[in-house]
């Protein structure tokens, strides 16, 4: 083995080339504030407890929304989608199903083969089917309510500050199609690399 760093690295999904610093600030600030506002309007509408185990999905959705902006898990219809539909499954399998391990299997269960189907895959929509059936009893007596407020009120709020917050830098610019030209040619990709030598 010629270079062990080098086969561990590929090995290990250590991944190349690393986002700059600016980048790396870019990210954290957004997700503190999407996080911020998210844990706001979900305290509004759910005691704190409960509030805190939909914000962990909110927070998996912020990682991939600020951090890997470009990528297809974090476009806007894979979050927007995937967490409504798991939010749907979640609520449905707490009221049809009263063992709550079987009714927190099954929810995520079906929101995986449900996003599938919907080509809306978005990891942390299990985690909202979850939180519907694990939430606790301010969440069971929203019933399907919990799918509008505090979950698509606050997938809305994650999606704009988003926009709004990667707006501002060139190659961050959110959604992805915001950073193609008219040809098809991606835009961004020569600022994204010329960002990431910036260690």
């Amino acid at each position: 083995m010629k270079n062990p760093r080098a086969y561990l690295g590929r090995w290990s999904g250590i991944g190349r080339p690393r986002p700059g610093h600016l980048d790396k600030w870019v990210s954290t600030a957004g997700g503190l504030i999407a996080l911020a506002a998210v844990l706001l309007i979900s305290e509004a509408v759910l005691d704190l407890t409960s509030a805190a185990a939909l914000v962990a999905s909110m927070g998996a959705s912020a990682v991939l929304l600020f951090a890997v902006p470009h990528g297809a898990l974090a476009q806007p219809w894979p979050v927007f989608g995937g967490h409504l539909v798991s939010a749907v499954i979640g609520v449905a399998c707490a009221q049809v199903l009263v063992e709550p391990v079987a009714a927190a299997s099954v929810s995520v269960g079906l929101a995986i083969g449900a996003m599938h189907y919907l080509r809306c895959i978005h990891p942390p929509g299990g985690a909202t089917a979850l939180s519907a059936v694990v939430g606790g009893e301010a969440v069971h007596q929203l019933g399907f309510q919990f799918v509008l407020t505090p979950v698509m009120l606050n997938v809305v709020t994650i999606l704009l500050v988003a926009l709004l917050f990667n707006a501002p830098f060139r190659w961050r610019r959110y959604p992805r199609a915001l950073a193609i030209k008219r040809d098809g040619s991606p835009a961004a990709s020569k600022l994204l690399a010329q960002r990431q030598l910036d260690r």
